[in-house]
């Protein structure tokens, strides 16, 4: 070994950190070769009695400096904590494997108990994982708290691995009546995608001991995001979720918005530049107002939500006792948007906790749907050839999503509508809806719950047909009334997915991508009129709809009267003006 190598080290060795059972090396940027670089190191690690920690981060370990390493630590049993990132700077791939082998070996041959395992920023990819295999599988691992692999490049494949290893070590574990308890897993830039991920969420699933995950820039989308969803809710203790800059879109916001209704003890939630869009964001507002108790951060910035949207995130945490900051910068407010958002939270005393308004990407140009409409595309790819992993249960003979939102029925196909339904649906008309007689009750027959779209649709279809006519007005509000008494009877969420599509049809909120809109008539403001005044329509809803109302002044100008009859309704029913 070199003489000034050998100061190098004696320096840096005079610097270690030691105390409580750790030692550190930490950013000594030590280069570590052979066996001879590492003879001082090794000697102290060998007389460190009681040796729990080693902190080997910021240096950079050869296969042959590995293998000493692992030498001194065979008779360290007492060791719980690895922490090992940026500990390969400048090696060739094909080492990283059979250093950490090594390393893992000597762990297992100790018989530690390892409670953290931190290997971030060694960009071992697939191979990396292999590396590591072993040691998740053994019982050296039945203890572990903390896995930290951020920035390991481990890719689609890496991911299977690793969700393998930790099915498995949870497996031997509960045999041994010790179960696994991961508690925190951190895995960022690690391009895992949906397959990755969806693998992943398996692990999770089983564990349901999580209390933080960050799982930012893997690129994953929909699919991948509602296979996490699905595990996250079997997770009760979950504290912190971070997948930022991944993309959610509708599906995967709403599958998200369910898996957060079922849990109580979110502290943070970080979706920023996740692609939520607006009715992402409402329906998370939906469960901000019945749950999430104890939440202190929402970040939902660079999502693509409009100005309406954001209004009803902010009226949603005005009973939040707990929230410390809201990130909204960077969605599609507009100048007046922005104010507007800064001024509803200066009202409701909660100015302090919004973020910076800076990066406003202004308000969303209609010609932008054709570039959506391209990104739903390839999300369509990326879902083929395999389970998008959300778990299906069977209830009533359907088989019913977790999302909550989406179901597909299994059963017999339901009787075919009358001829008379079929042909009012076809081409909606005050006489045609007259001439059904009772069979009216079989309009509310065709609505599915867990299809807002379609709901919604058709509620404007019968609104369409309504008259002063007595006659007409009482037969088009008996069917509106038996409609929206099914729909805004669920969770708030569901009945928050059914306004938003039906706000999106009339144009009173951004959609994701070509959404389509139908062509108004004064009949389906009044209609709503009706609604907004009975029992049955909930307040929060009421105020979404005031919101995006007041907000959207020029979707409804050739139903002026109609629309100013529908927002004094609603001021009456929200009690002020917003």
């Amino acid at each position: 070994m070199a003489s000034d190598d050998i100061s190098q080290l004696a320096d840096a060795l005079s610097k270690t950190h030691v105390g409580d059972g750790e030692l550190s090396y930490k950013g000594r940027g030590l280069k570590l070769d052979d066996a001879g670089s590492v003879e001082e190191l090794v000697r102290e690690i060998e007389q460190c009695q009681g040796l729990r920690a080693l902190c080997l981060e910021g240096n950079t370990v050869g296969v042959e400096a590995a293998q000493a390493i692992a030498k001194a630590l065979e008779s360290k049993d007492q060791l719980q904590r690895c922490l090992w990132s940026d500990m390969f700077t400048g090696r060739l791939r094909s080492e990283i494997p059979t250093a950490l082998r090594c390393l893992n070996s000597a762990v297992m041959r100790a018989g530690a108990r390892l409670t953290e395992l931190d290997l971030s920023d060694n960009a071992f990819g697939p191979d990396g994982v292999k590396g590591i295999e072993q040691l998740l599988r053994s019982p050296s691992c039945h203890s572990l708290r903390e896995l930290r692999l951020n920035n390991c490049g481990m890719g689609i494949g890496g991911g299977k691995i690793l969700a393998e290893a930790l099915i498995e070590c949870h497996k031997e574990s509960s045999a041994l009546g010790t179960p696994l308890r991961l508690r925190v897993f951190i895995a960022g830039r690690n391009r895992l995608e949906n397959e990755g991920a969806v693998a992943l969420a398996q692990a999770f699933q089983l564990m349901g001991s999580l209390e933080e995950v960050h799982m930012p820039q893997n690129g994953i989308n929909h699919a991948g995001i509602t296979a996490l969803a699905s595990a996250m809710r079997h997770n009760p203790e979950l504290r912190v979720l971070n997948l930022n800059d991944n993309t959610f879109t509708k599906r995967g916001a709403l599958a998200m918005a369910q898996a957060l209704s079922h849990l109580r003890n979110v502290q943070t939630i970080n979706f920023g530049d996740c692609l939520v869009r607006s009715e992402g964001a409402v329906a998370f507002a939906a469960i901000l107002r019945e749950g999430l108790p104890i939440l202190k951060e929402l970040n939902l910035s660079f999502g693509e939500i409009t100005e309406a949207a954001a209004l009803v995130v902010a009226q949603a945490v005005m009973d939040k006792p707990h929230m410390e900051k809201v990130d909204l910068n960077g969605n599609c407010l507009g100048e007046d948007g922005c104010e507007a958002l800064r001024e509803a939270m200066e009202n409701m005393d909660k100015g302090d906790m919004l973020a910076s308004l800076s990066d406003d990407e202004g308000e969303p140009d209609e010609d932008e749907d054709e570039d959506e409409d391209e990104d739903e595309e390839d999300e369509e790819e990326d879902t083929n050839g395999y389970s998008n992993g959300v778990e299906e249960n069977e209830e009533d003979g359907k088989v019913v999503r977790e999302n909550g939102v989406s179901s597909k029925d299994s059963s017999p196909a339901k009787p075919q509508s009358p001829p008379e339904v079929v042909s009012f649906l076809r081409c909606p008309s005050a006489e045609k809806l007259l001439q059904l007689g009772e069979k009216r009750s079989s309009l509310g027959q065709q609505v599915d719950v867990s299809d807002p779209d379609e709901a919604a649709d058709l509620l404007l279809k019968i609104c369409s047909v309504y008259s002063e006519e007595p006659e007409t007005k009482r037969a088009v509000l008996e069917a509106v009334d038996s409609m929206l008494k099914k729909l805004l009877s669920g969770s708030a969420l569901q009945s928050c997915c059914f306004l938003s599509a039906l706000l999106v049809m009339m144009g009173l909120l951004k959609g994701e991508g070509k959404s389509r809109k139908v062509p108004l008539v004064p009949g389906q403001l009044l209609c709503l009129e009706h609604a907004v005044q009975q029992d049955y329509f909930p307040l929060q809803d009421a105020s979404l709809l005031h919101t995006c109302l007041s907000r959207s002044p020029e979707a409804l100008k050739s139903c002026s009267s109609a629309r100013e009859r529908l927002s004094a309704a609603l001021e009456k029913r929200c009690g002020a003006k917003y």
